[in-house]
């Protein structure tokens, strides 16, 4: 998520829950987890996440995955707005794969107690590009896109460690259940990320991608953007009909299946 400092205000953090996600793997291949755990994910990028439930195992594994998914996306944006020109995210010490950097202290303490939490999108100035429009787009795509290369890669290391039998077994089943868990984060933050409604990446995409006229009509509901998505997150946590969930739990399962090969 990025904080356009071309606008007063600051774009904030988002909320959802994405629908439940089984692990399919027999229990032997999990001694001390769950075989059939179901992992709530909710994610955003800069960021409310929120994991139920959140036992013990869930919040080891869960921790390092998420601390990595939101670096690695807002580590993205911050340094293609720098090669694109705008030093913002660098001078502000944000150029960085410290977690510590990325981290905002009342989001974390939240995510501890509360089970929910945010982080500090990355300032980006699109005055300081060289074409404002088409970069601002790029750099918005760069935080999904690093999420989507991540869970390939962590799909690499998944299919890798089910072969690893010489692994001692304890060690296995965590390293399995700690990279399946960083496949379904990293898809999970950059689907949600694509959906075009302010402070989401997608909206800043969708903007620049509009002609002109439309994009500044776009931008006049900007306002409104964070209560329809609040809306719909309720929405789909009191009725348990969620519109994102339907909208995002296939492209989230498929991308699941083929990375993993589930």
């Amino acid at each position: 998520m990025l904080k356009n400092l071309q606008n007063e205000g600051n774009t904030g953090g988002c909320i959802y829950l994405i629908r439940e996600i089984p692990f399919p793997f027999e229990a032997r291949l999990f001694s001390g987890f769950p075989a059939q755990r179901r992992l709530q994910t909710l994610l955003s990028t800069d960021i409310f996440v929120k994991l139920l439930p959140m036992d013990l195992s869930n919040l080891i594994i869960s921790i390092p995955t998420i601390l990595y998914a939101l670096t690695i996306h807002e580590y993205a944006h911050g340094w293609t707005a720098n090669k694109f020109g705008d030093p913002t995210a660098r001078l502000q010490g944000r150029l960085t794969l410290n977690p510590i950097a990325h981290i905002d202290i009342l989001g974390a303490l939240c995510f501890v107690f509360a089970h929910f939490g945010w982080g500090k999108p990355v300032p980006v100035n699109p005055n300081n590009f060289k074409n404002p429009r088409r970069d601002n787009v790029i750099v918005s795509f760069a935080g999904p896109a690093s999420n989507f290369i991540s869970a390939l890669l962590f799909g690499v290391i998944f299919h890798f460690l089910r072969e690893a039998s010489f692994l001692p077994h304890n060690l296995l089943a965590f390293l399995i259940n700690l990279f399946l868990t960083g496949i379904i984060i990293n898809l999970s933050l950059a689907f949600f990320n694509m959906i075009p409604l302010y402070p989401l990446d997608g909206s800043h995409i969708l903007e620049g991608l509009l002609p002109y006229p439309m994009a500044m009509k776009y931008k006049g509901i900007e306002r409104y953007s964070s209560f329809i998505l609040l809306g719909l997150i309720l929405m789909g946590n009191f009725t348990h009909v969620s519109i994102i969930g339907l909208l995002l739990g296939p492209p989230i399962h498929y991308f699941l299946r083929l990375f993993a090969g589930l």
